[in-house]
């Protein structure tokens, strides 16, 4: 038989530190913070990402069997880098439809790289350890960051009237995102949604 979904409330609010700064943090029904959420904000008048941003050193590694992180947030335009560093081979693959590929065998030591233009997730997988799965978010704006182990981000914004998102792979919503418009980068957001376990199968999505 398989495994029963588990359905948790989740809560995320935001409040701001200091003017331009939004501190957020994710935290399921019981309290307990959710890392590995991306929270973006839009501008209602939009945000180009630099290119530096885009020319930063993105990394998708393969350690202990496990992809590292778990997800990975990255603007479009970026070149992620997935290095093996462990003693096996990898086979590394997505089936995304913003991003369809695949790394053949490579063993420790060597490393792949993949540019990926389109906003949007990237599932990934591993044809040789099923177990293994992790995720690329792809997004249009300067305004991102993932939460950390205490559930928390800090982002520096404009003020202006924008879209603050929060996203999880295992969020039960449409494209597994809520997102809500708020009127200026100050105050305090919050925003009820549910995530499912377990995780998706690897490489799908």
């Amino acid at each position: 038989m398989k495994p029963s979904l588990l359905i948790f409330p989740l809560v995320l609010t935001a409040t701001s530190a200091t003017a331009g700064d939004l501190a957020t943090v994710v935290t399921d029904a019981a309290g307990k913070p959710v890392p590995n959420a991306v929270v973006t904000f839009t501008p209602d008048s939009g945000a180009s990402v630099p290119a530096a941003e885009k020319s930063k050193a993105f990394v998708m590694a393969q350690k202990n069997v496990q992809f590292a992180p778990y997800v990975l947030a990255v603007p479009a335009g970026a070149t992620v880098a997935f290095p093996n560093e462990d003693r096996v081979n990898h086979h590394v693959y997505s089936f995304s439809p913003i991003a369809k590929f695949q790394f053949p065998l490579y063993g420790k030591g060597k490393s792949r790289s993949m540019t990926f233009t389109q906003p949007g997730t990237v599932a990934l997988g591993c044809n040789i350890h099923d177990s293994m799965s992790a995720y690329i978010r792809v997004v249009s704006t300067p305004y991102y960051a993932t939460t950390d182990g205490a559930g928390r981000v800090m982002l520096k914004l404009p003020d202006t009237a924008g879209s603050l998102a929060v996203w999880h792979p295992n969020m039960d919503a449409p494209e597994h995102q809520m997102a809500r418009a708020i009127a200026k980068t100050s105050g305090s957001q919050a925003f009820s949604v549910k995530v499912h376990l377990p995780a998706p199968t690897a490489g799908q999505y």
